[in-house]
């Protein structure tokens, strides 16, 4: 693993100084979590928000050694809840990554949920993003989780921006807005009637940016379709939406060769890329600096159906 790196000289017009802070209130968080939960779980996607999240855990639970890495395991394990749709890059570093951490992975499979009849397709190809609401319920109540550590931050999205770090669900696992809890001088009310769990957000109050030049000073690894890549695409709808076997091209649509990257990965129905040279987490940064839409705004298929699309998916239990 890679030493970190000095920000003040890739990017001398930039105060890194807020990292610090960032990242000693999302340890905080994160300890808050261990102490007051009996069954914590962090949500794993592969995604840079999660790898940010990852990071801080390790920082928060385990011992640096001299060549960068971190020993030890941590006190929850990881849980990805797998759509059968992901980009094969993402499973194929959540699993070397696992391997090498050897930290302890729950993988909710969607596919079992729809043998059980609890999900149900309107037709084989349709997006099963917001199905996954069904499948990490059930996975919450099989492993019993009273928290799930997640990588959502405010900037993300307009529910988003509603919820508090520690966000409360009820039994049913929904999430209702009008029903948080205060969060004043960073004290955290977490106890629980049974059935009921929270959601914690550690990086609520970083941005895209933040979590750039985080990737960055840490030298952390993500999936390669992060960076700038040659991928065939279809133009939609101001999208550009990857050919994949799950995402054909449509009668009269043209496919074409782009360089592109991710700015946030998911399931491949609803998961676009934007065109990009940017090759390293530096170049991206400088990319980030002058973006005036979000990520999800630029690259999510499903959160273009209405702009209550997210929060009422989020009531719903979705993350």
């Amino acid at each position: 693993m890679n030493a970190p790196v000095n920000l003040n000289q890739l990017l001398p017009n930039i105060d890194h100084r807020h990292l610090d802070h960032l990242e000693e209130e999302a340890i905080f968080i994160l300890r808050e979590v261990a102490a007051g939960f009996e069954r914590p779980g962090l949500l794993f996607s592969s995604g840079k928000d999660s790898c940010v999240v990852l990071r801080l855990a390790e920082k928060a639970f385990k011992t640096r050694q001299p060549d960068g890495s971190y020993k030890g395991k941590l006190p929850f394990p990881l849980v990805h809840v797998d759509t059968g749709h992901n980009f094969p890059e993402v499973i194929e570093f959540r699993d070397q990554l696992v391997a090498e951490s050897g930290d302890r992975l729950i993988v909710a499979h969607m596919d079992e949920s729809i043998k059980k009849g609890t999900v149900r397709l309107a037709y084989p190809l349709e997006s099963r993003n917001g199905h996954q609401t069904v499948t990490l319920l059930e996975a919450i109540e099989e492993n019993r989780f009273d928290v799930l550590i997640g990588g959502a931050r405010r900037d993300e999205e307009k529910a988003r921006a509603k919820e508090r770090i520690f966000s409360h669900r009820d039994s049913f696992g929904q999430w209702q807005p009008k029903e948080q809890r205060p969060e004043l001088w960073s004290l955290f009310n977490t106890r629980i009637r049974p059935g009921e769990h929270f959601r914690a957000f550690p990086i609520s109050n970083w941005t895209e940016l933040d979590v750039w030049l985080y990737l960055a000073r840490e030298n952390i690894p993500l999936p390669s379709l992060y960076y700038k890549h040659e991928r065939q695409v279809i133009r939609r709808k101001g999208l550009l939406v990857p050919l994949t076997e799950v995402t054909p091209a449509e009668a009269g649509e043209t496919v074409e060769t782009a360089t592109v990257r991710f700015r946030t990965v998911g399931d491949m129905t609803c998961t676009c890329p934007v065109e990009s040279s940017a090759a390293n987490a530096t170049d991206i940064v400088a990319e980030t600096l002058t973006v005036t839409v979000s990520e999800r705004g630029a690259t999510r298929m499903d959160d273009r159906t209405s702009e209550a699309s997210m929060e009422r998916r989020k009531k719903e239990g979705y993350f």
